[in-house]
Formats: C-alpha cells, sequence, structure tokens
C-alpha cells in the first residue's frame, strides 16, 4: 500500500467552481455550498485503505459539525476503467451502508481533482464563509497499522478554529493516502508518483 501525501494548496485559494452528479443522479455544485460558515470538500473512494480506516469516524466529525452550520460534500475522482469498485453504483452502496449525511459526487473527467489540486484519497479542503481555502491536510495522524486512534482531531481543531473565527492552524500537515486513479495520460503536472 503506497502512501501519496496531499499537494498542500495555497491558503486563500479560491474554491474552485464544480458541477457533479451525486449517487442519486443529482447534480451538485459549489454554488450549492455557498452561505455558510464553511464548507469541507473531501476527496475519497470506495476501496482505499486510508480512507476506510478513517470512514466511521469521518461520517461522526460530519454529522457533528453539520448540525453546525458546515456543509460537506465527498467526491471520488478515480478512473473506474482500472478500479470499477470505485463507480457510481459502488459509491451508492457505500453511501447508505455508511450513513453519509453528505452528497457522494463522482468526478468522472477528473477535472474538478485538478482543480482542487486533489492528490490522495482520504484528501481534505476546508473552506471558509468566503470560499478561501482555511485549512488543507490530514484529518488525524492515525493510518493503517499505525496504532494510533482515528480521532480526527486535526480536522476538528481547523473547523473549531473557523467557526470560532480564528486564524488558520499555523501547523498542517499533508494528509496520506492512496494516490487518486487517473487516467492514463490524465496526470495533472502537479502529480508525481
Amino acid at each position: 500500500m503506497a502512501a501519496t501525501p496531499s499537494t498542500m494548496l495555497e491558503l486563500g485559494t479560491r474554491m474552485p467552481q464544480f458541477s457533479l452528479p451525486d449517487v442519486d443522479g443529482k447534480t451538485v455544485s459549489s454554488a450549492d455550498l455557498t452561505g455558510s460558515p464553511g464548507t469541507l470538500v473531501m476527496f475519497i473512494c470506495n476501496h482505499c485503505p486510508f480512507v476506510i480506516h478513517v470512514r466511521d469516524e469521518l461520517v461522526k466529525l460530519v454529522k457533528q459539525y453539520q448540525a453546525k452550520g458546515i456543509k460537506v460534500v465527498a467526491i471520488s475522482a478515480n478512473d473506474v476503467t482500472t478500479h470499477p469498485d470505485d463507480g457510481p453504483s459502488r459509491m451508492g452502496e457505500i453511501a447508505r451502508e455508511c450513513g453519509f449525511t453528505f452528497p457522494y459526487l463522482y468526478d468522472e473527467s477528473q477535472e474538478t481533482a485538478k482543480a482542487f489540486h486533489a492528490a490522495c484519497t482520504p484528501d481534505f479542503f476546508l473552506f471558509d464563509g468566503d470560499g478561501k481555502l482555511f485549512y488543507r491536510g490530514q484529518m488525524d495522524d492515525s493510518r493503517p497499522g499505525n496504532d494510533l486512534p482515528v480521532d480526527g482531531k486535526d480536522l476538528r481543531a481547523a473547523i473549531d478554529e473557523l467557526l470560532s473565527a480564528n486564524p488558520a492552524p499555523r501547523q498542517q500537515k499533508p494528509s496520506m493516502g492512496c494516490n487518486i486513479k487517473w487516467r492514463e495520460g490524465n496526470e495533472p503536472a502537479y502529480f508525481v508518483v
């Protein structure tokens, strides 16, 4: 299981615009995520051991902060020709099985993932109420096999700072996970294996 770090997009970057289908075929756009104290965009997928490792805690964390007004969306951008288990039908099954309370979108073109400079799953991007990047990085220090607790402490701390109108956390560690499965010839320039 090779680990790929997130790219650590520059803080203050505006949230890229997107319009993608969710697992039920409904289109969700970045415009639907405005008007809140913050928005969490997560790049995840169905099969990744790093995502599976944090998924239960992630669902709890999201519910907690949705109740405080944070809007949340998850996006899968993996190439389904090489990873068919990451396709929309399986995404719908996972969303229902795990109790997702947020839209789970499919980025077939991979253009949205490129716009965010997403590199791995999971990859987290927290934007403030003005749509500017406030936090990007890991959920916590836990990884499959390292025996550290899955508690979401880094992501929770960042959201708490945002909701308290405090500055962005000074220390932001890259997320770590499986690389996004780019279609052959579609790898972004920022992505290095």
